[in-house]
């Protein structure tokens, strides 16, 4: 019997919506895809994941921390990009970005949202105007970035997890991404933080690999030794 296709489930990160995900699906022609939104820039779109087949979720950004810490449904797989378990710094984990960030941008946000939104964007490389935003929404998000911390979820996850990081991402140092996802195979673009935007061809290309069950050979990132990994491991898991 032929084994079900695995269905992609994509969860965008702080101040974008569901649209984020167009250019990286372009690449993806023939997968079936269900894009999530969490409401950042207006009504969230958070329709139900059918049970019984296999699903690999892929969450950019914050959209990783926020998958680790609702875990609103049962996946097989998850391919982070630009992704975390943890983002501020703290007790055990200094490679964090200093709390006082993201509390400098909560204090600033009441009083101009739009602009709070748009420097964050900028810094990400996302020069595009912001559009509507649902602000309390996004300074929701801003408290997810200072109290979540999912790290110990992540390393007792026992599912397959692929991390595609960006060397030149402002957002997520290399440093940081790889404490977050240490002992997971990553994979390094020369790239920053909007992969999907500006790599989507090389994204795809990951993602199609893990679909199709192809082992990935993991480049060394900064400071340590390649492990081989992922794909294959996804045979077998599902309904």
């Amino acid at each position: 019997m032929t084994r079900e296709a695995s269905l992609l489930v994509l969860v965008h990160g702080w101040g974008f919506d569901g649209g984020f995900w167009q250019p990286l699906c372009r690449h993806l022609p023939g997968v079936e895809t269900l894009t999530l939104d969490l409401g950042f820039r207006g009504s969230p779109h958070l329709p139900e994941v059918p049970e019984g087949r296999p699903v690999i979720v892929v969450g950019h950004s914050t959209g990783v921390l926020w998958l680790l810490h609702r875990r609103p449904f049962r996946w097989d797989g998850l391919v982070a990009i630009n992704g975390f378990s943890r983002f501020v710094a703290g007790d055990g984990f200094p490679e964090g970005v200093p709390p006082r960030m993201v509390e400098r941008m909560l204090s600033r946000f009441d009083r101009d949202p739009a602009a709070v939104t748009a420097e964050f964007l900028g810094r990400c490389g996302h020069g595009e105007a912001v559009g509507p935003l649902a602000p309390a929404v996004l300074r929701q998000g801003l408290e997810w970035l200072l109290t979540w911390d999912e790290r110990a979820v992540l390393a007792a996850d026992p599912r397959p997890v692929l991390a595609l990081a960006g060397r030149a991402d402002p957002i997520v140092p290399a440093v940081m991404a790889e404490r977050c996802f240490v002992g997971r195979p990553m994979h390094w673009h020369e790239g920053g933080h909007l992969l999907p935007l500006t790599a989507p061809e090389w994204c795809a290309g990951h993602i199609r690999a893990v679909l199709e069950g192809t082992p990935l050979t993991q480049p060394s990132p900064p400071g340590r030794g390649g492990r081989r990994l992922f794909g294959s491991a996804l045979e077998g898991t599902g309904s």
